[in-house]
C-alpha cells in the first residue's frame, strides 16, 4: 500500500534526538535505520491497500477513505510518544490480522544489526526472528526481542531493588535488578579503584580569576583529564617530548572560554634538560587564533620548544618502533553548573601512573587504510587504545559482571524461583534469569568503552565528550579525554547504567523473539517474510569495527554465551561487505559481494510467501562517473542480486533518516534518506523487450514518478538514488531487455537510463519558471558565481526576454567592467522587502530564502516564504521555489560546486519545516489582523 511518506519522514527524523529509552542507547551499532520508519513499511507490507478489494470499495473514493483512514492510522502509530500506547497498538495489529486472515507470517531480518525491524515487528505482535554473522549484533538483537518475552512481568528478586505498589509490568522488573545490581556494581569499583580517580582542587582556579560557584575547600569530582600525546623532538639540539595537539581549545562557550597555555621550563630529570609545562588561560587577547591552534595537523607536527617540524613519517616511525608518549595537559573539574578548567597536578598525574593488568582482552586490529588508521601509529592491539587507569577500570568492571550474576543468582533462588537450565540452554528459570542480567550489565561495560578509550576526545564547544566512534571508524587521536568511570557525568558508569535501565524497561516483551547467529548466503528462508536492511557495499567495516566491542563483551559474557562468543574476534570471511583489502582487490571484493548478495535473494526468493512483498533498505549515493554516466556499485550489485534470482520492484519509498539541521551544519552532502524497496516474485511468464522498448516506458512512467517524488520531502542529494525505485520497477519487470547486440542489458546500463530521463525531466523544468530565473539558472550553469564575459550575458538575457542592466537594478547580478557575476545568497542586502519589490523571481526568493535560513534558521526563512507568498501579483509559488533548488542542486553537484550544493540541499530537505514555520507566520498575522479589526470596532 502507499504511505504517507510526510509524516513517517518527519517523525523519523525527529527520532534522531531522542536519547531516554530509545533503543540506540541500549549500544552502538552503525547506521541504524529508524524505528518509526520500520514500524510503518512493517505495517504497509503486511496490510492490503484499498484497491486489492473492489467488493467492499467498489469506487475510486471509497478506496481514497479507506485509505486515508489507514494513512491515519500509520501518522499516529510513526510519533515517538506512542510507542507503548497499547490501545492504538492493539488497532494496528487488529489491521493486520483483517489483511492476514488472522494468521500473519513471522518477519525476518537476516542482517538484524542494531535491531530496529526485528523489534518493530515485536512491537507490532509478530513473531519476529533475527539473525546476523556478527556476534555482537546478535547479543543486541537477543537483548531487545528474546530476553524480555522471557521474563516479562516479572518481579525484581535483588533486596535492593525499588518496591512498586501494583507490581512491574512487561520487562520493567527486569529493569530495576540491572539498575541494583549495576549500582552494586558501581560502589564496588569505588571501593576496589577509587584511589585512582582523585578530585580536584579548586583553589587553583580560584588563583586564577575563574569563577567556581562554589566554595573552593571543597574538592570536586573530576569529569575529564585532557592528554597529549608526544614523540621526541626530531631536532638533536632540542630533543624535547614535544606535544601533539589538534587544539588548544578547552571550553568556547561563550563567556566561559578556556584554553590550554603551553610554555617550556628547565627538568634536570628530563633527558633534554627541559620538559613543556601547561596551564589554563582565559583572556580571549591571548586566545589561540587559527594559525596558533594546536601543534599537529595533516602534513606534520611543529615542536612548541624549537618550532622544528617533525612530519607525519617520522611520528609514525617513532610510534611504531618506541612508542608515543603522553602528557597530561588539563583536568576538567565539577563546578556549580559549570565545567572549571584547571592545570595538572602531581597529584592528578601520578594516579593515573600505573601498569598495564595482565588480564586484558587480546585481539589485534585490521589495518584498513582510511577505517582504522591507529594501526599505521604501532597501536596494532585492542588494548593499545586505552590508557593503563581505563584498562584497570574496564577489566575491573568487567570482572564485577560475573560476579553480580552470582549475586542475582542467589537472591533469585532467594525469591523462590527454580534454578532451571541456563540462558543458552533455553531456560526461564533464576540461573537464565542471572544470565539476563548481567548480559545487560555486560552490555554496559562494553558500551563505556565508547567513551573510555585514548580516541575519545574533547568537544571545546559543548564542554563535554566525543565518543571514540564519532564516525564510522578508528582514526589516530593527538589530544584525548579520559572520562572518570565513576563521576556521575557523560563517561560514568551512572550514565551508562540509567540510559540502559530506560531502554530495557520500555521494551515490547509481547510476543516472542528469536535472534540466532547466521551467514544471511547461507541460511533457510522457508515461511519467514524478509525486511532487512542490508550492508551498504564498502560503507561500513561491521566485523572490524565491533571487534572493539567483542573483546570485552568476551571477556564479560562468555560464559553466559559461550557459543556465540567462541571465536577470538567476530567473524568476517563470510561478512558481506565489499572490502578490497580482504577480498583480493576491487573487482574481487565487487565480485564476493554480488555473489553473496545474489545467493541470499534466491534463497528468499525460493520460499517466498505468495501474498506478501519483501521490503529492502537501501542508502547508497550514486558517485562513480565514467564518461558521462552515473553508477553506483553498491546499488548496480545489491540490484542484480535481487533482479537475476526472479524478484521484481513493485513500489519505492524514500524513506527520510536524517534531520534538516544536521544537513545544514555539516559541511557534507550525505544521504538524508534511505530508499525502501517492496519486490514481488516476477512472474514465470514475464516477456522481454528491447531497448527501445525499455527507454519509452520509462520515458512514459518515470517523471511523474519523479515529480511526485520532488513534491515529497525528499532531499536533493537523494533523488537519484530514489529514482531507482520506479526506475528499475519498469527494468525489473521484464524477464531481459534485449540490446541491439542481442545481449541482455545490464543494470548499470539501466541505471545509465534512469540518470538520462531524471536529467532531461529537470532540464524541462526550466520552462515552468520566469525570464529572469530562466537567464540565471542558465548562466550559473556556465559560470557558477564566478564572472563572466557581458557580450555572453547579454545574448542570454535578449535570448529570454530579459535585459543585463534590468537584472543588476533587481540585484540578481553585477555588471561590471564588461564582467557579470550572479550574486549569492550571502552577498544580498539584509534589509531586502519582497513585498516592496517591483518585481521579483523564483531566483530572488530562493537566494533569499537560502540567505535567512543559513544565517537565522528556519522560523526566518519560514517568515520570509509567507510574505513572498502573498504577494498580490503571486510572483512566487512555494513549489517552484523548492523545485528550483532541485534543478541547481543538480547543476552544482555535476560541477563539483560543493558548497553551493550544500546550500541547495540544504533549503530543499528542510522545506516541510520551512513550510510549516511559513503558515504558523501566517496564521500568526491573521490572528492579529483579526485583533485590529476588533479593536477598531
Amino acid at each position: 500500500m502507499a504511505l504517507p511518506l510526510e509524516a513517517i519522514n518527519r517523525e523519523s527524523a525527529r527520532e534522531k534526538s531522542i536519547r531516554h529509552g530509545h533503543p540506540s542507547t541500549l549500544h552502538l551499532w552503525w547506521a541504524r535505520r529508524p524505528l518509526a520508519a520500520a514500524r510503518a513499511v512493517l505495517f504497509a507490507q503486511l496490510v492490503d491497500d484499498p484497491s486489492s478489494f473492489p467488493d467492499k470499495f467498489p469506487t475510486e473514493e471509497d478506496q481514497r477513505r479507506e485509505r486515508e483512514r489507514l494513512h491515519g492510522i500509520i501518522e499516529r502509530l510513526v510519533v515517538w510518544e506512542n510507542v507503548r500506547d497499547e490501545s492504538l497498538l492493539a488497532e494496528a495489529r487488529a489491521e493486520i490480522m483483517a489483511s492476514t486472515d488472522g494468521n500473519p507470517p513471522p518477519i525476518l531480518d537476516p542482517f538484524a544489526g542494531g535491531g530496529t525491524i526485528p523489534l518493530e515487528a515485536q512491537r507490532l505482535g509478530l513473531e519476529a526472528h533475527a539473525s546476523d554473522l556478527n556476534p555482537v549484533a546478535v547479543l543486541i538483537n537477543k537483548a531487545l526481542i528474546e530476553i524480555p518475552p522471557k521474563f516479562r512481568d516479572q518481579q525484581p528478586v535483588s533486596p535492593d531493588a525499588e518496591q512498586r505498589i501494583g507490581g512491574y509490568r512487561g520487562a520493567e522488573g527486569l529493569a530495576a535488578d540491572v539498575r541494583a545490581y549495576g549500582q552494586w556494581m558501581r560502589d564496588e569499583a569505588e571501593r576496589r579503584i577509587g584511589h585512582l580517580y582523585p578530585k580536584a582542587d579548586l583553589s587553583l582556579a580560584e588563583e586564577r580569576g575563574t569563577s567556581v560557584s562554589k566554595p573552593v575547600s571543597e574538592p570536586a569530582n573530576v569529569i575529564a583529564w585532557i592528554w597529549a600525546r608526544t614523540v621526541t623532538c626530531p631536532n638533536p639540539a632540542c630533543g624535547i617530548e614535544m606535544p601533539l595537539v589538534r587544539s588548544w581549545w578547552l571550553g568556547k562557550k561563550k563567556g566561559k572560554e578556556a584554553y590550554v597555555v603551553s610554555s617550556v621550563v628547565t627538568d634536570a630529570n628530563h633527558p633534554s634538560g627541559q620538559r613543556v609545562q601547561f596551564d589554563i588561560g582565559h583572556d580571549l587577547a591571548h586566545a589561540p587564533t587559527a594559525d596558533t591552534d594546536g601543534t599537529v595537523g595533516r602534513t606534520g607536527a611543529e615542536c612548541v620548544a624549537c618550532h622544528s617540524g617533525a612530519s607525519l613519517a617520522y611520528v609514525r616511525e617513532t610510534s611504531r618502533n618506541v612508542g608515543l608518549g603522553s602528557q597530561l595537559m588539563a583536568v576538567v573539574a565539577e563546578g556549580s553548573r559549570r565545567r572549571v578548567y584547571l592545570p595538572p597536578t602531581s597529584l592528578q598525574e601520578n594516579a593515573a601512573a600505573m601498569t598495564v593488568p595482565e588480564d586484558v582482552p587480546p585481539g589485534e586490529l585490521f589495518d584498513w587504510p582510511g577505517r582504522i588508521n591507529v594501526y599505521r601509529y604501532g597501536l596494532t592491539q585492542f588494548s593499545d587504545l586505552f590508557t593503563p587507569r581505563q584498562l584497570t577500570a574496564l577489566t575491573t568492571f568487567s570482572d564485577l559482571v560475573g560476579e553480580a550474576r552470582e549475586r542475582v543468582l542467589q537472591d533469585a533462588l532467594a525469591a523462590g524461583m527454580e534454578e532451571g537450565a541456563r540462558l543458552e540452554g533455553g531456560g526461564a528459570g533464576a540461573a537464565a534469569y542471572a544470565d539476563a542480567v548481567a548480559t545487560y550489565l555486560g552490555f554496559i561495560q562494553s558500551k563505556m568503552t565508547n567513551l573510555s578509550s585514548s580516541i575519545t576526545t574533547w568537544m571545546s564547544d559543548r564542554g563535554a565528550f566525543r565518543e571514540t566512534f564519532a564516525r564510522q571508524a578508528i582514526p589516530m587521536a593527538w589530544d584525548f579525554a579520559e572520562a572518570n568511570t565513576l563521576s556521575e557525568g557523560g563517561g560514568g558508569w551512572a550514565t551508562f547504567l540509567d540510559k540502559e535501565v530506560k531502554v530495557i524497561a520500555a521494551t515490547p516483551s509481547g510476543a516472542a523473539g528469536v535472534a540466532e547467529q547466521a551467514d544471511a548466503s547461507a541460511r533457510s528462508y522457508t515461511r519467514l517474510l524478509l525486511s532487512t536492511d542490508p550492508p551498504y557495499y564498502d560503507n561500513i567495516g561491521y566485523s572490524d569495527l565491533s571487534d572493539y566491542f567483542y573483546v570485552w563483551l568476551r571477556r564479560s559474557l562468555r560464559p553466559i554465551h559461550s557459543r556465540l562468543l567462541s571465536t577470538m574476534l567476530v567473524p568476517k570471511a563470510e561478512e558481506l561487505v565489499a572490502n578490497p583489502y580482504r577480498h583480493d582487490g576491487k573487482d574481487g571484493a565487487k565480485r564476493f559481494f554480488e555473489e553473496g548478495f545474489r545467493s541470499v535473494f534466491a534463497r528468499a526468493r525460493e520460499t517466498a510467501l505468495p501474498d506478501f512483498p519483501i521490503t529492502v533498505y537501501y542508502a547508497f549515493k550514486q558517485s562513480e562517473t565514467s564518461g558521462d554516466e552515473t553508477a553506483s556499485s553498491g546499488w548496480e550489485t545489491l540490484l542484480e542480486g535481487m533482479i537475476r534470482s526472479g524478484w521484481a520492484i513493485t513500489a519505492t519509498w524514500p524513506v527520510r533518516t536524517e534531520g534538516s539541521g544536521r544537513l545544514i551544519a555539516k559541511d557534507t552532502n550525505a544521504l538524508a534518506s534511505s530508499i525502501v524497496l517492496s519486490l514481488r516474485p516476477r512472474p514465470e511468464s514475464a516477456s522481454t523487450t528491447d531497448r527501445r522498448g525499455f527507454i519509452a516506458t520509462l520515458q512514459a512512467e518515470l517523471p511523474d514518478a519523479l515529480r511526485n517524488l520532488q513534491q515529497g520531502a525528499i532531499a536533493p542529494v537523494d533523488l537519484p538514488q530514489a529514482a531507482i525505485g520506479p526506475g528499475m520497477a519498469v527494468f525489473s519487470r521484464y524477464a531481459g531487455v534485449i540490446e541491439p547486440d542481442g545481449s541482455k542489458m545490464t543494470v548499470r546500463s539501466a541505471l545509465a537510463r534512469i540518470n538520462e530521463i531524471l536529467d532531461q525531466v529537470l532540464s524541462e523544468q526550466e520552462g515552468d519558471f520566469d525570464a529572469t530565473t530562466r537567464f540565471a539558472i542558465a548562466w550559473y550553469r556556465g559560470n557558477g558565481y564566478t564572472a563572466g564575459a557581458f557580450g555572453d550575458a547579454d545574448n542570454l538575457a535578449r535570448a529570454r526576454n530579459t535585459a543585463v542592466a534590468t537584472l543588476d537594478r533587481d540585484e540578481v547580478l553585477t555588471s561590471r567592467a564588461g564582467k557579470v557575476t550572479l550574486l549569492k545568497p550571502a552577498d544580498l542586502r539584509d534589509d531586502y522587502d519582497v513585498l516592496s519589490d517591483h518585481h521579483t523571481s523564483t531566483w530572488e526568493a530562493l537566494h533569499h530564502t537560502i540567505r535567512l535560513l543559513e544565517s537565522d534558521g528556519i522560523p526566518a526563512a519560514g517568515a520570509f516564504l509567507a510574505e513572498a507568498e502573498s504577494r498580490d501579483d503571486g510572483a512566487v509559488e512555494g513549489d517552484l521555489v523548492k523545485e528550483l533548488a532541485f534543478l541547481l542542486y543538480s547543476i552544482a553537484e555535476k560541477n563539483g560546486w560543493t558548497k553551493d550544493a550544500i546550500s541547495f540541499n540544504a533549503i530543499a530537505t528542510s522545506w516541510p519545516e520551512i513550510v510549516d514555520a511559513s503558515r504558523q507566520e501566517r496564521g500568526a498575522t491573521s490572528t492579529q489582523n483579526t485583533f485590529d479589526f476588533d479593536d477598531e470596532e
